[in-house]
Order: C-alpha cells, then sequence, then structure tokens
C-alpha cells in the first residue's frame, strides 16, 4: 500500500513545475496520466543530457506517470479530457494563464463535470494581478521572489543556485495544496477548488525574514558569498588541501565548543562574544581565527576534530561525491534504473521516507503515448477505434 493509492492526478504539463509536482505523487502511489502534444511531447524530452534521443532528466521527472498523446486542438481530444476529469481527484497544469479557458477546460466546465475535482494550476506570477499575463520562467520567478538578489559574491552580478529552483519550490507548494484540497475533499468537508500556484510567490515565500527587516529597519538583505549575515560564526573556510568546509558555531554552546577546538579559548571564553548579537557584531574576526585554523588541516582532519566536538560542519559535496557517499547510499538515495535498451543508470531516490507506506519506482519515464490505448481502453473505446483516431493523428 502506498500513501497516495487511488488518488489520480491529470497532468497537463511540460518541463518543469507541474511535471515534478505530479513525479512526487506518482512516486507515493498515485495514478498519474500525463497528456502531451503528438509528435514530440513534453519538451523536456530533449533537456539536457540525452541517452539514445531521450533526455536522461526525462526519465527521472516522469517515473511512475503514463503517457497518453492527444490532439487538444480537436474536439475529440478536448472530450478525452472532459472524461478523464469526470474520474480524477486533481488536474495540474502549467500552461500560462488563460490557455486552460480557450481549450474550453476552465474551472467552471471542470468543477460543473467532477465537483470534487482540485485544480493546481502554477504560473509565473499567478491567476490574477497586474503581472497574471506575462510569461514566466523559474529563473524568472527567482529574481521577482528575491533569492536572485541575495546569492553569489558581493560586488558582482547576482548567481544562479545550479537548478531550477524557482519551479522546483512552486512544484513543492503545488503538491502542499493539492493534497490540503484532497484532504478537505476526502474527508467530506466540501468540494474541490483552484490550487493557484505563483512561481515568485513560492521563492518569496522561503525568503525568511526580509519584509520585517526591511519594513522596521530599513535592512536590505544583500549577497553574502558563503556566510549567513546576522547568525555567527558561520560560513565556508577554506583548508589546506584546496577544500572548502561549511561550518556553522552559531548555537552558544556550539561557538564554545568550536573556538576549544581551534585553540582559542579566549575567544570562547569571552563575555563579549557569549551570545550571536554580540558575535555578529565581530564576524569578521571570529571568521578570521577559525580560517587560520582551518587553512592548516586538511579537509578529512577539520571534519574529523569538528565531529568530535560535536560542531556541525561539512564538506561542499559535488555530485561525484553525493554518489559515492556511504550515507546517500545506505538511506537508498542513489537507486539503479534500467532505461529501454537495457542501460543501468543510476537516479535519485525518494523523499520523504515514510515507515509505513514509503513511495517507490515502479518504472522510468514513458515513451511518448506510451499509454494511451490502454488509458483510452478504460475509457471505453474500441481498439479499432483508436486505431483509426491514431491514423487520423487524433491522438498517438
Amino acid at each position: 500500500m502506498t500513501a497516495l493509492n487511488g488518488l489520480r492526478v491529470i497532468e497537463i504539463g511540460t518541463l518543469i513545475a507541474a511535471p515534478f509536482a505530479a513525479r512526487i505523487m506518482a512516486e507515493f502511489g498515485a495514478e498519474v496520466i500525463k497528456i502531451e502534444s503528438l509528435g514530440q511531447g513534453d519538451p523536456l524530452r530533449k533537456w539536457r543530457k540525452l541517452h539514445e534521443g531521450t533526455s536522461l532528466w526525462w526519465y527521472l521527472q516522469s517515473r511512475n506517470k503514463k503517457s497518453i498523446a492527444l490532439n487538444l486542438k480537436s474536439a475529440f481530444g478536448i472530450d478525452i479530457v472532459k472524461q478523464l476529469v469526470e474520474s480524477a481527484d486533481v488536474l495540474i497544469e502549467n500552461l500560462r494563464p488563460g490557455a486552460l479557458e480557450k481549450l474550453g477546460l476552465g474551472w467552471d466546465v471542470l468543477h460543473a463535470l467532477n465537483p470534487k475535482l482540485t485544480l493546481v494550476r502554477i504560473s509565473g506570477y499567478g491567476q490574477s494581478g497586474p503581472y497574471r499575463d506575462r510569461p514566466g520562467f523559474g529563473a524568472i520567478g527567482e529574481a521577482m521572489g528575491g533569492i536572485r538578489y541575495t546569492t553569489g559574491t558581493p560586488g558582482i552580478p547576482p548567481a544562479r543556485v545550479g537548478v531550477s529552483l524557482g519551479d522546483s519550490l512552486a512544484s513543492m507548494h503545488a503538491v502542499i495544496g493539492a493534497l490540503m484540497s484532497v484532504l478537505r475533499v476526502k474527508t467530506g468537508q466540501g468540494d474541490g477548488q483552484v490550487v493557484d500556484v505563483s512561481l515568485a510567490e513560492s521563492v518569496f515565500n522561503v525568503m525568511e525574514s526580509l519584509v520585517p527587516e526591511y519594513d522596521m529597519l530599513g535592512h536590505v538583505r544583500e549577497r553574502s558569498g558563503g556566510a549567513l549575515p546576522g547568525i555567527a560564526p558561520s560560513n565556508t573556510y577554506p583548508t589546506a588541501d584546496n577544500g572548502y568546509v561549511v561550518i556553522a558555531g552559531n548555537s552558544d554552546p556550539i561557538y564554545k565548543r568550536l573556538m576549544t577546538t581551534i585553540g582559542r579559548p579566549d575567544l570562547a571564553n569571552d563575555p563579549a562574544f557569549e551570545h550571536n548579537d554580540g558575535r555578529a557584531a565581530q564576524c569578521e574576526l571570529l571568521d578570521e581565527a577559525i580560517t587560520q585554523w582551518s587553512s592548516k588541516l586538511p579537509i578529512d582532519a577539520v571534519l574529523e576534530a569538528l565531529e568530535h566536538a560535536e560542531v556541525p560542519a561539512g564538506r561542499i559535496y559535488s555530485v561525484a561525491d553525493i554518489v559515492a557517499d556511504p550515507h546517500y547510499q545506505a538511506r537508498d538515495m542513489i537507486l539503479n534504473a534500467q532505461l529501454p535498451d537495457g542501460t543501468t543508470v543510476k537516479m535519485p531516490g525518494i523523499v520523504p521516507k515514510l515507515s509505513d507506506t514509503p513511495g517507490r519506482v515502479n518504472w522510468q519515464g514513458p515513451s511518448l503515448g506510451q499509454h494511451t490505448q490502454s488509458v483510452l481502453g478504460d475509457l471505453g473505446l474500441p481498439d479499432e477505434m483508436i486505431k483509426r483516431l491514431q491514423d487520423e493523428g487524433v491522438v498517438q
């Protein structure tokens, strides 16, 4: 038994935000039917690194999903979506606002077909407001949400975090919203509803205390490299073997243990540094003391000493470090998957870990239209009709 067993999700999405949200639900047992366009399908199939013409990202992003390919410009294609909606719990989409309505699939239509349906809508700026109709990708959401401004080194242009963070944060919020709405329906507290997720707002939601600090104090949080402004000591420090270690010695007792470990009992016992506000006021002094110690030792020696002192610290992992790490392996976070040609490839495991109803991977991302015949057959369409529709370019 899986956590979302019996939940039916229809995905009309491409690339990252809606598909990632649907992937999470699929990993925990929801039946996810992904509707793709004829011909090429989701553009993610050709993004980044390819194997035999298909993106490795696709195989991960679409695992456990069923793919059907429909011509949504045809009346029959729209009718198929409506039939699927009648038995669905969730429809998740990331089209431009208004696009679903142009297809004849607006909320009024969907809600009339199935009052218990939850419609999850992911867009750049949300379904209302003056920016509603602007195109928005995750990168733009990161910029407007505030995280780009605070990422990077002072004095140079803001940096990207290295992954599509804006999309992924929107996906997480989409799953949270969808399950809250479904819970309300399943417990008899009301009908389905619209879950409106904005990329920019999803980023903004994790930006901690930026707004009250600005409103009350006029403080604008700036880029700070590896440091954690206002909380000390917490930074990235060099080691003798050209490595870097992140050290978070910012609670009062941990700070004392850290200073003792690096041979600075004077700083450990100085009343001026007893609490964070005093330490933050002289963070450069503390960072310099830690750097003098760490830069004389190889990274393994630094980490061993800090682990012994119970000071949170860690090396900065590359993907090679992650794949080789025994803790990742022990937690089933590196799984072996098989691609259609028999090639074995490592894939990320599933998060979170549920004790009684864990998620699992049943299959990797499907080929385009792989499940069209079975899904349409379940709707009652005979094989000969499905074959005729394929010949007419209505389904694939």
